[in-house]
């Protein structure tokens, strides 16, 4: 059996008058359609949780949103205007689909969850090879040592040090950098040595 939370009552409560039936309305609908959701507080607004989080609304001055975690999956006609959730910015309960279809799309979601069906992470590009500054390479070939372990660095190992000393402000800072990087990089040691568990 789904359970209510005060705390969703009083987030209503203190809500803008527009915002209170909408989010009423959403309420009843997420429950009839999905009787065992539970709800609670999340970023400090309303959430449903179904077999893992589900679905949650929120109301701001001058709209409210409602919107599913596995939306991108649910295949729904894109809102008109932009806003959080797929519904865009809701004014009325007028702005969401009538009672009927907004039980058969809660129902939709909650057999993602049923199925453990998950959202396919996006695909990010690939990062471009590091290149290593003039003055790095300079001193590098000075340390055979520092520039041997160097070069046997992991590509993200390698773009740390780049980037801690590519975004000096001052050409002062970065000879600073660049001395402290070949000495901690003789050493063996990464970037961010220092916070490395022992």
């Amino acid at each position: 059996m789904g359970q209510k939370d005060p705390r969703v009552d009083a987030y209503i409560a203190k809500s803008a008058d527009f915002a209170k039936p909408i989010l009423i309305h959403i309420r009843k609908v997420v429950h009839s359609a999905c009787p065992d959701v539970v709800e609670g507080m999340k970023w400090s607004m309303p959430h449903f949780d179904y077999k893992g989080i589900f679905c949650g609304m929120a109301a701001f001055k001058q709209h409210c949103t409602f919107g599913f975690w596995k939306g991108s999956l649910l295949k729904l006609k894109p809102a008109e205007e932009k806003a959080m959730g797929q519904f865009g910015c809701i004014r009325s309960i007028d702005d969401l689909p009538s009672t009927k279809a907004l039980a058969g799309i809660i129902k939709q979601a909650a057999k993602l969850n049923d199925e453990g069906v998950r959202v396919p992470k996006p695909k990010r590009p690939p990062k471009p090879p590091v290149k290593t500054p003039p003055s790095l390479k300079a001193a590098l070939a000075k340390s055979k040592k520092a520039s041997a372990i160097y070069d046997a660095f992991s590509p993200s190992c390698k773009r740390e040090y780049v980037e801690w000393i590519t975004e000096a402000k001052t050409e002062e800072t970065r000879a600073k950098r660049v001395a402290s990087a070949i000495e901690w990089m003789a050493e063996g040691k990464k970037r961010n040595w220092k916070y490395e568990a022992c």
